[in-house]
């Protein structure tokens, strides 16, 4: 069914977000780089590197956020193209540190980026003093440029350095994992609710290690502002996106939603409501080395609390009453 707001530039700049935009740009910049080294402008560059060298491992400690950057008035735009939404069950206390599971990956996780990497949902004054970091990728920390950019909005590494020194200094931080990963990404159909979760632990180990509280949230809209081509499993083209995702990390999509005139296809999203929905967190005690009863245990109880609110708000977000999550 098509929908009646069109594309536009604003538009054009959520693309930003995705993975292939950032593995072009850094195509396109290392090589330029590169050429500038040997033209009048070299100082550029090599100023440029020799920062680059000595905040290598700024990413891994706390980043670099920018509260100008997350208040950019683009992300408003963003926002309010699809519509996307922030709602929240319960408070946060600025006490505590937080790992929240983020559900589903979705394709561009729209939902996550605009509601904990920008101010545009209004993030802290929903939830004052606490200072959200969206996990992603650590290898998009090696890009020149795309660094600075991510962090400024509050992106930090999935890698477990980086989220073990934001659990261990200070206290109201809340580190987003996107438990699903990269291979949720394949299963990002209109109206599914699969979720890779079953054997992913590690996020509970971690938060069981700090004595984080773990945070369930579910996005309602992220997998229906697209739709994608899914290939059979032995397929040549599915066997590409499997060599894909063993070369740069990421699976290699093939989707399609709107163009730029109304009932036209194109790769732009569907305007469609997207609301994420953060639940209430669950206490965990800290144990430095936690046995794996001790985290299948809070692994359970994670899955049940997420399936609850799941179910708690799933009928006002366009599911049906039966409609149950799956975890695979």
């Amino acid at each position: 069914m098509p929908y009646s707001k069109q594309p536009n530039n604003f538009q054009i700049l959520s693309l930003l977000q995705w993975p292939l935009s950032y593995l072009a740009i850094f195509w396109i910049l290392q090589p330029l780089f590169v050429y500038l080294l040997f033209t009048p402008l070299w100082p550029l560059p090599a100023i440029y590197f020799v920062w680059l060298f000595l905040d290598w491992k700024t990413p891994e400690q706390g980043g670099r956020r920018s509260a100008w950057v997350r208040n950019w008035y683009v992300w408003t735009h963003i926002r309010d193209y699809f519509p996307i939404m922030i709602l929240k069950t319960e408070d946060l206390s600025p006490e505590r540190n937080y790992v929240m599971g983020v559900h589903p990956h979705g394709l561009l996780t729209f939902g996550a980026f605009c509601n904990f990497c920008t101010e545009a949902t209004g993030f802290s004054k929903t939830f004052p003093g606490i200072t959200p970091h969206l996990a992603t990728l650590s290898w998009f920390f090696k890009i020149p440029l795309i660094r600075d950019y991510l962090m400024a909005k509050g992106v930090c590494s999935v890698s477990q350095p980086a989220i073990d020194y934001l659990l261990s200094h200070g206290t109201g931080n809340l580190v987003g994992i996107v438990v699903g990963g990269v291979g949720e990404a394949l299963q990002s159909v209109p109206y599914t609710t699969t979720l890779i979760l079953q054997k992913r632990k590690g996020f509970v180990r971690t938060a069981l290690q700090h004595g984080a509280h773990l945070v369930p949230t579910f996005t309602f809209g992220e997998t229906e502002v697209f739709d994608q081509v899914l290939f059979q499993e032995g397929s040549r083209m599915y066997k590409f996106q499997n060599f894909f995702r063993r070369i740069f990390g990421f699976y290699f999509c093939v989707f399609y939603g709107q163009g730029f005139h109304q009932g036209s296809v194109g790769l732009f999203p569907y305007s469609r409501p997207i609301v994420t929905v953060v639940g209430e967190p669950l206490p965990l005690p800290q144990i430095e080395k936690p046995s794996q009863e001790m985290v299948d245990k809070y692994h359970a109880l994670y899955m049940d609390a997420l399936s609850k609110l799941f179910d708690k708000h799933k009928t006002q977000y366009g599911c049906s009453d039966s409609q149950k999550l799956l975890f695979l």
